[in-house]
This record gives structure tokens, C-alpha cells and sequence, in this order.
């Protein structure tokens, strides 16, 4: 099953607010608002109103959802962000971890097409995403079923908010760099390449979701 809006619907602007973003942003703006009429003609309840309207700016920015490709390559980053590590994993596979900082877009997309076989979410602690501990934190553990096999990607919260917002089910048809869900504020996202998947992201690199190519021909 595919997302209503992917690719992007004539007539329609290239950047949206992402699904799951509206507990944050509807009470945000009405602070932003409230603050803004209570302000009128006192230069003082002014200057408060500022940081109202700021905070709101900045959770709308935060919570944008572009439309993207998706771009040419087989296989394409889930995550917007820089590449922390790149790691061969025991059972043959390459984990190739993305860090998201708040700046980032934190909506993230199938690596290539398949079949959503398996949606686990783990509660765990809340570390930092950048931190080593934070492979105890929540998570949500997609299993993609595709033409070059099983294919993992994993949301990891991070410290400042404990939510991951999937936006498929298991057993629905996903195309490649279409979302798959949210996590809201700083986090991690790990893909792992099947066995005889070289990786074409390097650590320090910063990658885009569904528009920077993951794997190397």
C-alpha cells in the first residue's frame, strides 16, 4: 500500500507537515496565537510573545515533510542525517547507522520496495542517539521482505522525546523511498545491507532519505 501522497499530487506544495506531528504543532501555534492577541498594545507582553511564536516556528520547521524522488539506485538512505558508523555485523550484513540532529527531517523511507513483514517496537531508555548506550533505547525494528532479500531498518529515539510513529503495518506493499514512519527530535536510524551488499556511505557523510544512494553496484 502505497503513501496517498507519493509521489507528490499535482497542484499540491513539495513540503508538508509529517503525520504525527499534530499533538506538537496544534498547541504550539495556539500558545503562539494566544500569546500574540494578549500582546496587543503593551510593548512588554510583546517581547514575551516572541519566544511563543518562535518555539512554534521552530517545531514547524522541525516537523516538515518534503517530497522527495525517489532518486535513481537500487537501494536508498532511510534517514536524513550524517552516517555515524559503518559496521560488518557477525551474521554477514553491514549496519550502516545515520544520526539525526533537530535540524534534520526526521521522516523516514523504505530503502527499496518490498513487502513490510515484521513492525517491533522495543521499549527501552532513553539516551542520547549519538551516545553507544543508546542501543538500549526504544525502537521500532522494520523487516522489508525485497527482490535482494530481508531487509532490516531500525528507529531509534533519542533523549528529548520517547515517541516513534510508524506509519505502515505488517503485511502492506511499501515502494522504494516511500515513508515508513517518524520519530520525533534527535535520533537514529540503522539499516542493515543484506550479506554481498557493499555500502556506498562513508562515516562523516551526510546523506538525505530517499534521494542518496545506500548501496554501491
Amino acid at each position: 500500500m502505497t503513501d496517498a501522497s507519493f509521489p507528490p499530487p499535482i497542484g499540491r506544495s513539495s513540503v508538508r507537515m509529517a503525520r504525527g506531528s499534530a499533538p506538537w504543532l496544534v498547541p504550539a501555534w495556539a500558545a503562539a496565537g494566544t500569546a500574540v492577541l494578549a500582546s496587543r498594545g503593551a510593548r512588554w507582553r510583546t517581547a514575551l510573545a516572541v519566544p511563543a511564536v518562535g518555539l512554534a516556528a521552530g517545531m514547524t520547521w522541525f516537523f516538515r515533510d518534503p517530497e522527495r524522488g525517489p532518486a535513481p539506485g537500487r537501494m536508498l538512505c532511510a534517514a536524513d542525517g550524517v552516517v555515524q558508523s559503518v559496521d560488518a555485523q557477525p551474521d554477514g550484513r553491514t549496519r550502516v547507522a545515520v544520526f539525526m540532529n533537530p535540524l534534520n527531517v526526521h521522516v523516514n523511507r523504505a530503502p527499496l520496495a518490498g513487502t513490510v513483514v515484521g513492525v517491533e517496537h522495543r521499549p527501552g531508555g532513553f539516551r542520547p542517539a549519538f551516545d553507544k548506550d543508546s542501543e538500549r533505547n526504544e525502537r521500532v525494528i522494520w523487516t522489508f521482505e525485497t527482490e535482494i532479500g530481508e531487509i532490516t531498518v531500525v528507529q531509534i529515539a533519542g533523549a528529548m522525546v520517547r515517541r516513534i510513529v510508524p506509519y505502515l503495518t505488517e503485511g502492506q506493499k511499501v515502494e522504494k523511498g516511500e515513508r515508513i514512519g517518524l520519530i520525533r527530535f534527535g535520533s537514529r536510524v540503522d539499516v542493515y545491507l543484506p550479506a554481498g551488499i557493499t555500502p556506498a556511505v562513508a562515516n562523516g557523510q551526510q546523506v538525505r532519505a530517499g534521494e542518496t544512494r545506500l548501496d554501491r553496484d
